[in-house]
């Protein structure tokens, strides 16, 4: 299915191409993203308008507000395994000693605030599968770290932190969530379609630590109440192990993906390494993560799975479903 983008689109794109300034550049981004088609069809060109909107809108208002601390080039995380899964809360949460029993990741772990000064990162196993965890430093009113904006752009999803164990535990998580709004970062229960295209929304668990707690029942019913209905949310404590398990499907669930597995001609399928690709994806849409040359050259598909019969010859608009095992043929 072609995007099909109407000539303004282009008149627009082309102004953003002579564009000299953040501002005007931002302009022209603005106008492309109202022009365009909203379809199946356009999702990477909205995907792509939406991250070069953002990255503007932090340019300037880091231009506004003066210089900042620079992040240094170890924080630019490169992304690894089926998503990218971010840690946000306020101080002495429990996200660092969540991190080290989810992962083999050893972050630095005190009883004191704001221990976690920098990203820690971490491959959670879930099944045959591997999602990459990011612990950040904390959100408050008071401090963030300019980074996180950053780091947050490139994430699939976020783990919001309460804790259990701290009677302000509620209206600091709270105040996380604010802060993060403040830089265009708007945490939501779900992957809903976001119409503006200034701000990026992160589909969010909370995760409820410390639920060893004598007190915690009570504090979980005050945080429902100030949180409302708008996140899913998981009991857990790191030092019992508590909920774990389920913790690491809700990671993976919340992701949105589904795992296919590619097999040769003539050979079993590899059930080792599954690509993971957005629930819905086609074979079209899927092929070029085996290998580039798929996207252009690819001529039909073998499914065992979704399709009508194992081994059906499909065409590139077929929808894959989770576990589906493909032979592409070019």
């Amino acid at each position: 299915m072609a995007v099909n983008l109407p000539p303004h689109y282009h008149d627009a794109e082309a102004r953003y191409k002579k564009a000299k300034t953040a501002e005007e550049k931002l302009v022209a981004l603005k106008e492309m993203w109202v022009i365009l088609p909203k379809h199946k069809a356009s999702e990477k060109v909205q995907v792509d308008l939406k991250c070069r909107i953002s990255e503007l809108n932090d340019q300037i208002e880091t231009e506004k507000s003066g210089p900042k601390k620079a992040a240094p080039g170890t924080f630019k995380l490169v992304k690894q395994g089926a998503g990218q899964v971010v840690f946000l809360g306020p101080p002495n949460a429990g996200k660092s000693s969540l991190l080290g029993k989810l992962t083999k990741a050893t972050p630095a772990v005190a009883p004191y605030p704001f221990t976690t000064r920098e990203p820690a990162p971490g491959m959670m196993d879930f099944e045959d599968v591997r999602v990459q965890l990011i612990d950040l430093p904390p959100v408050t009113a008071d401090h963030y770290e300019s980074f996180v904006t950053d780091i947050t752009r490139s994430a699939d999803a976020a783990l919001l932190f309460l804790d259990l164990a701290d009677d302000d535990g509620p209206a600091a998580t709270l105040a996380t969530v604010e802060r993060l709004k403040q830089s265009r970062r708007v945490l939501v229960g779900s992957a809903a379609a976001d119409d503006d295209p200034t701000t990026y929304s992160l589909p969010t668990l909370v995760v409820a630590t410390k639920c060893d707690d004598d007190a915690a029942d009570i504090r979980l019913d005050m945080a429902k109440d100030v949180l409302g209905d708008r996140y899913p949310i998981l009991v857990v404590s790191a030092e019992a192990g508590t909920g774990l398990e389920a913790l690491r499907k809700a990671i993976y669930e919340r992701l949105g993906v589904m795992r296919i597995y590619t097999k040769l001609p003539g050979k079993p399928a590899d059930k080792a390494s599954p690509f993971t690709c957005p629930i819905g994806s086609t074979v079209g849409e899927f092929a070029p993560k085996v290998h580039n040359d798929f996207e252009e050259k690819l001529k039909s598909a073998r499914v065992w799975g979704s399709a009508a019969f194992d081994g059906q010859t499909v065409g590139r608009d077929h929808v894959l479903a989770d576990g589906d095992v493909v032979e592409l043929a070019v």
